[in-house]
């Protein structure tokens, strides 16, 4: 049996899902449907499988210390974590994963799967895994199709050539992008769809032959790009300069949809994309969903979601209405139009508002910080550091800081000054001078931080010293 390489595709920006998901933190790191992301679900998804690798991860640089930590948080070493250098869709993705294997084990299947899908039950789906391994072995492109149960407009399908439809793999037709709701209703009927789940399995010297064969302009650059891979820690940068000749194209549109060696297997199991509020409702159980610090009344066919603490939301008599609150963001919407959600994200941005794509709580290598309070000339955060973790050194000109250590034990660096703060005691961080903060403990040190000054952007940092190797990479501060 050839070795199996599962390919984590993690980027995204989740927009239908706002203001849980965003561009800065999509929904793939987020609980939607249990206690663990769907992100941490698709890296245990073949975990401990007979014959499967470690799972490589395509990702981006904003993400790359999350996805680290929440493997961390599962235990799982990655064989790989590949940072794109820019965003470039599928395609040149998975052709990237394709020649990283491909050098070293080209007759290794990679398992390409989203990362921001619900899978509940494991065992179907490496059994599903499993029924397609001989024909990916064989040279085929193995895709996994659901059976559809609704005429859903949200995904796409996939005609088979044969019906009824078994547990084997099958020719596939064609490829139906998302149609509309008459169309979606006739393929139902007819009985020969599927549901495209978006996950595919094949051998890396296959797939680098259909992209030959159909996406050629691709092969030079990705492959250029690869080969001039460097690590930075425990990633693996993508070479930049060859990287922007790629073109961005999808997967679907480079080779799933010209190859003529494509088979599909039907996953036989629940799936669910997790594309919108709705179908996030039907993945908990459909009725009246509350989540987090909310009480309904009456309610009927609605989800409510609370994101904050100290924010309690109550619904009364409700019906088929979706209510998710955050610490700077409500959203209240019909159910029914959850698709919209992505025209109105869309109408904020062109508006330049902040929530549209930045999530409220800001994730670093080092833990994580949020605003409690701006106004003109300052700011308040609670910034948490994990336990052995360290900000980097670093001054403003902009802004002086007063940091207040709530728990915990923070080492704090104030020009030539080195000292130990814990609970209740202060230090302040003069404008211009020299600092760092790190937590030499064991607990997390949470402390409250209150920035003055007349500017209080986040670029506003001179940075001497990072043990997360971030240089001036943009968006890095801290």
């Amino acid at each position: 049996m050839p070795e199996i390489f599962p390919v984590l595709l993690c980027g995204g920006s989740g927009t239908r899902l706002w203001p849980v998901s965003r561009k800065s933190y999509p929904k793939q790191f987020v609980p939607l449907a249990g206690q663990g992301t769907l992100f941490q679900a698709a890296a245990s998804r073949m975990l401990g499988a007979p014959g499967v690798a470690s799972p490589l991860v395509i990702t981006n640089s904003d993400f790359r210390f999350i996805v680290a930590e929440q493997l961390a948080a599962e235990g799982i070493r990655p064989g790989a974590i590949m940072i794109e250098p820019a965003a470039r869709n599928t395609g040149p993705a998975i052709l990237a994963a394709a020649v990283h294997v491909a050098a070293t084990r080209p007759d290794a299947l990679l398992l390409v799967m989203p990362t921001d899908h619900s899978i509940p039950d494991m065992d179907a789906f490496r059994a599903a895994v499993a029924a397609g391994v001989p024909r990916a072995a064989a040279g085929r492109i193995v895709t996994f199709g659901v059976r559809p149960d609704r005429p859903e407009t949200g995904y796409g399908w996939i005609e088979v050539k044969a019906v009824p439809m078994d547990a084997e793999a099958q020719p596939v037709q064609r490829f139906v992008e998302k149609p509309p709701l008459e169309i979606a209703q006739t393929m139902l009927a007819e009985g020969r769809y599927l549901w495209n789940a978006g996950i595919f399995l094949v051998s890396a010297q296959t797939l680098l032959s259909a992209f030959t064969d159909h996406a050629p302009d691709l092969i030079d650059p990705v492959t250029a790009a690869v080969a001039g891979a460097r690590a930075d820690l425990d990633f693996l940068r993508l070479a930049e300069e060859p990287w922007a000749e790629a073109r961005d194209i999808s997967i679907d549109f480079a080779v799933m949809e010209k190859a003529a060696n494509i088979e599909v297997v039907p996953l036989g199991t629940a799936w669910s994309d997790l594309g919108d509020w709705n179908a996030v409702w039907r993945e908990n159980g459909g009725g009246t969903v509350a989540q987090g610090s909310v009480t309904t009344i009456d309610c009927e066919g609605s989800l409510l979601r609370s994101e904050v603490e100290a924010q309690h939301v109550v619904g009364i008599g409700l019906q088929d209405l979706v209510v998710v609150a955050m610490p700077d963001a409500v959203l209240v919407a019909d159910r029914s139009r959850s698709q919209d959600v992505k025209t109105a994200v869309a109408q904020l941005k062109a508006r330049s508002v902040r929530q549209a794509e930045v999530f409220p709580r800001d994730h670093r290598p080092w833990g994580w910080f949020e605003t409690l309070a701006l106004a003109d000339r300052f700011q308040v955060k609670r910034i948490v550091v994990k336990p052995g973790a360290a900000l980097s050194l670093q001054s403003h000109i902009h802004r002086a800081e007063h940091w207040i250590v709530v728990s915990g034990t923070a080492q704090v660096t104030v020009g030539e000054d080195v000292k130990l703060l814990s609970e209740n005691q202060s230090v302040y961080v003069p404008l211009g001078a020299v600092h760092r903060l790190a937590n030499p403990g064991k607990v997390p040190v949470v402390l409250i931080e209150v920035q003055t000054g007349a500017y209080l952007g986040e670029d506003d940092i001179i940075r001497y010293e990072d043990i997360y190797a971030r240089g001036d990479e943009k968006g890095s501060a801290r």
